[in-house]
């Protein structure tokens, strides 16, 4: 795809399969061991065994590789094993890439997974420790001298800015929290399960770094998370409903950094999401008016408020209050602030869900699905629909 022109993949392929472990704080197992039985529980899902697979795709930052899981999990011969980069920022691309090789018949039924113990063993929030030295690791030199080590304090410098310009206060913040939090309360497999909060309970929340308070940074968490895509053909004849791909799409924009990208002419926007947004709507012919369920990476709040305004859902500014209106059903799983941070993979499944018609918070009807990846870095986003 280019980022002028649309692109054949859309409708060639679908997700059929979902299966996760349990989302806990710890798992006690390995990380393998949690990407094994995602594996299964996916394959078990669409009605495939682990003959069936000949390509994987899973993310960079990674202890478990594509050959290690196919291994575990009885997977035999591969024809396509692929990963993306820049941590969340690939979830959506993940699928992308399965897409593309079922598309091209590089491989026929391909699993995307994603595990680690992100809670109990690394934890990115903790941020900046030890780097060996990068051309993409230089840009943070300009920022970690200064204090800025984690992700909190990096999307600070442009939650602060989108504050300022659109003279809001950090309550804006609030409704994206309010709303994960209430959907996960009624998500049993969310961790958040039966605790929802309210607009004062953000406001007492305490400051991690200004303007972001406790309630708006996503959890940590451990736990694995797997998709099978293959042809919609295929599709057909399985257990579940097909969530055909109707749409795909990776982006950077101008001036792109790993989460520091303080140089561009304007804080207030997620350009990355801004390429994604175009792809998806030329390739679709859809626009926001089209979708019935929007899952958005919501690592930390502000960027779920700026990448409704990148998608058109609203004009720069409002969308706190769009969010407050319940104009578009949002993040019916809970998010990452409320069921699990699976670095976004969690969000596919939820979009499966709604499409198949048995996610815990249903919207009715619901036959088209945005599901976007990790925003302040190259990220990716998917619409998913109905069949037919």
């Amino acid at each position: 795809m280019s980022v002028r022109t649309r692109d054949a993949l859309g409708g060639r392929a679908a997700v059929v399969g979902i299966g996760a472990t349990e989302f806990s704080k710890d798992s006690g197992r390995s990380e393998l061991r949690l990407a094994v039985e995602a594996v299964r529980a996916a394959l078990d899902d669409a009605g495939l065994s682990p003959a069936d697979v000949d390509g994987m795709v899973t993310f960079t930052m990674d202890t478990s590789p594509e050959i290690t899981v196919a291994q575990a999990a009885g997977i035999g011969e591969l024809s396509f094993f692929s990963r993306i980069h820049y941590g969340g920022g690939a979830a959506c691309a993940t699928v992308q890439q399965a897409a593309l090789a079922v598309a091209t018949g590089v491989a026929e039924v391909v699993v995307c997974y994603r595990a680690f113990n992100e809670r109990s063993g690394r934890r990115f929030g903790a941020g900046v420790h030890h780097r060996e030295p990068s051309a993409e690791g230089a840009a943070l030199g300009w920022s970690l001298p200064f204090g800025l080590l984690t992700p909190a304090s990096w999307v600070a410098m442009a939650a602060q800015r989108y504050l300022y310009v659109h003279g809001l206060t950090p309550e804006a913040f609030g409704e994206v929290a309010v709303l994960d939090r209430r959907h996960a309360a009624t998500n049993p497999a969310a961790y958040f399960h039966g605790r929802p909060i309210t607009l004062a309970d953000h406001a007492a929340s305490r400051w991690i770094v200004e303007p972001l308070r406790l309630l708006d940074c996503c959890q940590e968490t451990d736990g694995g998370q797997a998709l099978v895509v293959t042809s919609v053909e295929r599709a057909r004849d399985l257990q579940h409903p097909p969530a055909v791909i109707t749409a795909a799409a990776q982006g950077a924009g101008r001036a792109q950094e790993q989460m520091t990208s303080f140089y561009r002419d304007d804080l207030t926007g997620l350009p990355e999401m801004g390429v994604v947004a175009r792809q998806l709507w030329r390739t679709s012919d859809l626009g926001p008016a089209d979708i019935d369920v929007a899952i958005l990476y919501d690592h930390f709040t502000p960027f779920v408020l700026m990448q409704l305004e990148e998608f058109g859902f609203c004009a720069p500014g409002a969308a706190a209050d769009f969010v407050a209106s319940g104009t578009l059903p949002l993040n019916t799983h809970g998010g990452q602030l409320g069921e699990a941070y699976l670095h976004g993979m969690n969000g596919i499944a939820e979009a499966v869900r709604q499409l198949r018609g048995t996610a815990v918070n249903q919207i009715p009807g619901a036959a088209r699905t945005l599901v976007t990846a990790g925003t302040g870095v190259p990220t990716s986003g998917l619409i998913l629909a109905a069949d037919g």
